[in-house]
């Protein structure tokens, strides 16, 4: 009894969400990114009021917890692994996103050259972060500039 009431709420709460994301014109461009889906387009576009009020898409990335700590002295900068902080809730949908789509060009060359090339070179989990700070950058790109994702469907080779 308590699993159909908890499914039938479940099935609610989806179909608003896909009501939200259908009615929000940022909500369907940003679902054009590889990627983000319904739910981290509709997460995006109800936590980011205003794209604008960040600088760059590096400091959106930031914002949400997906670049490298940095720690140094005497002008020697030593990187990190990703800070988490910030954002927890957006970070994770875009860390989900990224794995789905590191997991889908994993053997397709032609798709990703540069996912490929940094799983050559790097554990997967450390391209997974790497794809998920390209897919923030490009998230703030669209919110700020409008238009849709022109790229290539899974990376920029």
């Amino acid at each position: 009894m308590q699993i159909e009431d908890l499914q039938s709420k479940i099935k609610a709460i989806e179909r608003t969400i896909l009501a939200r994301h259908r009615a929000n014109e940022l909500s369907l461009r940003l679902a054009t990114i590889p990627g983000v889906g319904i739910i981290t387009a509709t997460a995006l576009v109800a936590t980011v009021a205003n794209a604008s009020a960040f600088k760059s898409g590096r400091h959106f990335a930031a914002w949400i917890g997906l670049v490298p700590r940095q720690n140094g002295s005497g002008g020697k900068m030593a990187l990190g692994g990703i800070s988490k902080k910030g954002e927890p809730y957006l970070r994770r949908l875009l860390v989900l996103g990224a794995t789905a789509v590191v997991r889908y060009v994993r053997n397709k060359p032609e798709l990703a050259g540069w996912v490929n090339a940094l799983l050559a070179r790097r554990p997967a989990r450390v391209v997974t972060i790497a794809v998920a700070n390209k897919l923030a950058r490009i998230v703030w790109a669209i919110m700020q500039r409008g238009g849709t994702f022109r790229g290539r469907p899974f990376g920029i080779a």
